[in-house]
């Protein structure tokens, strides 16, 4: 009797253990980064302690997967709320991945010929993390806007194609006119580049050695002589770069782009640009 007893005192009630259950199962499920973690010192060193940065409400919002089907290609999308307009606009969106090796994966620069500051890209994320954009206007001031987004191994994840087919395409670029451009009006376009990025971090599933970083460091886009993007970036975006832009066409003309890697290979590319006609 003394024995049955003491087992009675350690029985749990069935609600108890379900509540037991539901506790240790959110105690082991990620949560968002505080924010004095990585992003202090990421913060610092893009923007020193003084400055202040806003919330990123009525003037910028990010999109991104709550958790990526591929870590080494996370699709990001980054929303203007405020018109390009010579009196005010934004003139830079920095990405930063407060997790990532290089944690800053680079800086869009942008003018009131965008007409619109959407951008998107895909990028690489090695862990669970916050990813942020910051937008910076032409009055100096600067917006934030932060997802938290489950990914890993995006920074050491094999490439998609073999080495010497990556080289045999390098440098190649597609330019792609989404819907009519008018004259005067935003248009969306998208470019892309046949370039591995390699990070550093890879390994070659052949030899099984490590492949030298060699990554797009910078790529200019102009339309006729007006600026038009101007990106600078390092090794956490993704293999054969892209990136969605409007732009905002005042006559017809050449889209130049220019694009320099990492090992100082340029590579260069125009396409004719056509208005709509009823424009």
């Amino acid at each position: 009797m003394p024995q049955q007893r003491k087992a009675e005192t350690f029985c749990l009630h069935p609600i108890a253990i379900a509540v037991l259950a539901t506790v240790l199962i959110i105690s082991r499920a990620p949560i968002a980064l505080a924010d004095d973690d990585s992003w202090q010192d990421i913060r610092a060193s893009l923007y020193g302690n003084d400055r202040v940065i806003h919330d990123g409400e009525g003037v910028i919002t990010l999109d991104a997967p709550n958790r990526a089907l591929d870590a080494a290609t996370v699709p990001i999308s980054v929303t203007a709320e405020i018109e390009q307009t010579e009196e005010r606009y934004i003139r830079a969106v920095t990405l930063v991945i407060d997790e990532n090796p290089a944690p800053v994966v680079g800086t869009f620069h942008l003018f009131p010929g965008n007409g619109i500051a959407n951008l998107s890209t895909r990028v690489r994320i090695n862990a669970y993390t916050n990813v942020r954009a910051i937008a910076e206007t032409s009055d100096g001031e600067l917006y934030m806007a932060q997802k938290f987004v489950k990914a890993s191994g995006g920074c050491s994840a094999p490439a998609s194609k073999d080495h010497d087919l990556a080289m045999a395409r390098l440098g190649k670029m597609r330019l792609k006119q989404i819907g009519a451009w008018r004259k005067d009006e935003p248009a969306q376009g998208q470019f892309m580049i046949s370039h591995p990025n390699y990070s550093g971090m890879q390994v070659d599933q052949v030899t099984q050695l490590w492949i030298p970083a060699r990554y797009v460091r910078s790529i200019e886009l102009t339309l006729g002589e007006k600026p038009i993007l101007r990106f600078e970036g390092d090794i956490s975006m993704s293999e054969n770069p892209t990136v969605r832009f409007f732009v905002r066409p005042d006559a017809e003309a050449e889209l130049h782009a220019k694009v320099i890697d990492s090992d100082e290979q340029t590579f260069e590319q125009s396409w004719p640009i056509e208005l709509d006609p009823a424009s």
